[in-house]
């Protein structure tokens, strides 16, 4: 999975494929030394045969296996010591893992999987702790299954209630990135103009030299948060630079050439500035497939904006994973983490995958910030 252009998410395919194949080489090499009558024979000492779902062809086997979900596999391995070691193959592990990865529209610090797990040789595979496969699904999946407010206990809702009675300072965020300029649909015009989605609730007074005051929404007409939207190029700029496919410049940047051929990337004083007082960031990256996507770029950007000598260290990052509409070919959001680099940040960070046209998956990313922040507050 290593970084690159966004269609090169295809090898996910590619993967799937292979490891469907060393999956049914594997327990066909094994078929007879899998614990079915032999092992029932040896624990019971009265010939037993084996059932009609293990009497099946190992191709067919794996076709119905294909159509659990990990819950089922889970409940198939507690039947028998013969579907125990079956269900808990690391090959089918990473098989469901390869399969379901691209699918999935979130993926944060705390589940996302190292890169090498999908390019380890067969001969690792034979020998890896099906643990290791299982529970990095665990983890990837638990993302998914973030608790919805509407499923809060009395004592949290309660709690939540209180919370709303007292006055709270406004968590503020810096929102910037290629998303914001580089796609036909603007997120920033949707945003500002979706009241029964995401509402304005006004302008705050405090100011930032350079920058501006931001605007501040209202989430779940509850909690208010203000966003500092920081473009690197004028509107009539970004015009050109869209019509043009070109994106040369970034004048949120001083760039430094070195002697070694690399650049470095300083902000300049505005941005700074903005850096040192807000809570949080919310990085909008270009998801759209079809494109060439400069990510070492982006990367280098990123690491220049979240600089530790600029404000604390553990402010969350909330990197919106965008495409303009519906239809376009999306780069997945687990591959998008690795393409940025995701798992050096020394920070909390979590990638949502977002539909500038709809909205759609902007709120689950925005209450994944809110909570992380709050929960940074109160240590």
């Amino acid at each position: 999975m290593a970084a690159g252009n966004g269609g090169e998410w295809r090898p996910f395919e590619a993967a799937l494929r292979s490891s469907l194949r060393l999956l049914r080489d594997s327990l066909g090499q094994r078929r007879g030394g899998l614990p079915g009558r032999d092992d029932c024979v040896e624990a019971e000492q009265q010939p037993s045969p084996p059932s009609a779902l293990e009497a099946l062809p190992i191709n067919v086997k794996l076709y119905i296996l294909s159509f659990l979900t990990p819950k089922d596999l889970c409940h198939l391995g507690s039947t028998s010591r013969y579907w125990q070691l079956t269900v808990e193959d690391p090959l089918l592990w990473r098989y469901f893992l390869i399969r379901d990865l691209p699918s999935w529209h979130s993926i944060d610090w705390k589940s996302l999987p190292d890169a090498d797990i999908f390019d380890r040789s067969f001969s690792a595979l034979q020998e890896s702790v099906p643990a290791d496969y299982m529970a990095a699904y665990k983890k990837c999946f638990s993302c998914q299954k973030r608790p919805l407010k509407s499923s809060q206990s009395t004592y949290r809702t309660m709690t939540s209630l209180l919370h709303s009675l007292v006055t709270q300072t406004e968590p503020r965020f810096a929102m910037f990135g290629p998303g914001l300029e580089d796609l036909d649909k603007s997120l920033v015009h949707k945003m500002m103009t979706s009241p029964d989605i995401f509402p304005l609730a006004g302008l705050p007074q405090r100011q930032i030299h350079g920058i501006g005051s931001g605007v501040t929404f209202r989430y779940k007409n509850q909690q208010t948060l203000n966003i500092l939207t920081l473009y690197s190029k004028t509107s009539k700029e970004r015009r050109t630079a869209r019509q043009e496919l070109t994106n040369n410049f970034n004048k949120m940047f001083h760039e430094i050439n070195n002697a070694d051929g690399t650049t470095q990337y300083n902000p300049i004083e505005h941005v700074k500035n903005v850096c040192q007082l807000v809570d949080g960031f919310i990085y909008i990256a270009d998801a759209e497939a079809q494109k060439r996507h400069s990510r070492q770029i982006e990367v280098a950007r990123m690491a220049a904006m979240f600089n530790p000598a600029f404000g604390p260290p553990r402010r969350p990052v909330l990197i919106l994973s965008c495409i303009s509409s519906v239809g376009i070919e999306r780069i997945p959001c687990v591959y998008m983490a690795h393409q940025l680099q995701l798992n050096l940040l020394g920070q909390p960070w979590m990638v949502q995958d977002t539909e500038a046209e709809t909205l759609t998956g902007l709120l689950d990313g925005i209450e994944w910030l809110l909570g992380v922040t709050r929960y940074n507050n109160t240590q």
